[in-house]
């Protein structure tokens, strides 16, 4: 019996694709991060690579429910895709400001901007793919999602960091993580078309104010 796959709207497949990017230049990281800081950052130790990530995660957890509450306020995409476009750059700025990371205090600053960053990007882009998924296909394009934008992104940023760690060095490996989410960014800038004008609260219909 063939199988014939679902096709899928312009908007998931432009979702899927800049985050298969998007998780690819993050999974660049992992493989050498903690040792980037404690052989190459003053003043880090094993202890630090662990409160630089606490950072991260503290910050990017509390100012995403903020974010994510205040374009559920305000009803239609526009600032959902703002948000996300405008996060999505400032990511790509502040991974690339590790290549001039020196001391332990550039570090915790960077995991801080780069948690209000990520904070700007993930409600807004859950938002969106879940307004925008194909009725009757949300199993598979959820897993689609994840299969390949997480799992296959994830398994590419892995394999090539740690090869790009060992051929460039692992500081110069920011830069490249940083222009790859800046690409992953402008694929998303091509969701415009698709983004859905401001509506009514508690209502059906799509008015676009003037």
């Amino acid at each position: 019996m063939k199988t014939t796959w679902p096709k899928l709207n312009q908007v998931i497949l432009v979702i899927i694709m800049a985050y298969f990017v998007l998780t690819a230049a993050a999974g660049f990281l992992p493989p050498f991060f903690a040792i980037f800081v404690t052989t190459q950052v003053a003043g880090a130790g094993v202890a630090s690579v662990g409160i630089a990530i606490t950072v991260y995660w503290a910050t990017k957890s509390v100012i995403q429910l903020f974010v994510a509450r205040f374009i559920d306020k305000n009803h239609g995409e526009i600032d959902d895709f703002y948000f996300m476009i405008i996060g999505g750059f400032l990511n790509a700025a502040f991974i690339s400001l590790y290549y001039f990371a020196t001391g332990i205090a550039h570090v915790y600053l960077l995991q801080f901007l780069l948690g209000m960053a990520d904070a700007m990007v993930i409600p807004p882009f859950y938002a969106i793919f879940t307004r925008h998924i194909d009725k009757g296909k949300e199993g598979f394009e959820w897993s689609l999602f994840s299969s390949f934008s997480v799992g296959a992104g994830s398994a590419l940023g892995g394999v090539l960091g740690g090869v790009l760690g060992t051929v460039v060095g692992f500081r110069a490996v920011f830069p490249i993580v940083g222009i790859l989410t800046g690409i992953a960014t402008i694929m998303l800038v091509f969701l415009k078309p698709y983004i859905l004008p401001k509506v009514r609260p508690g209502g059906a219909r799509i008015f676009i104010e003037k």
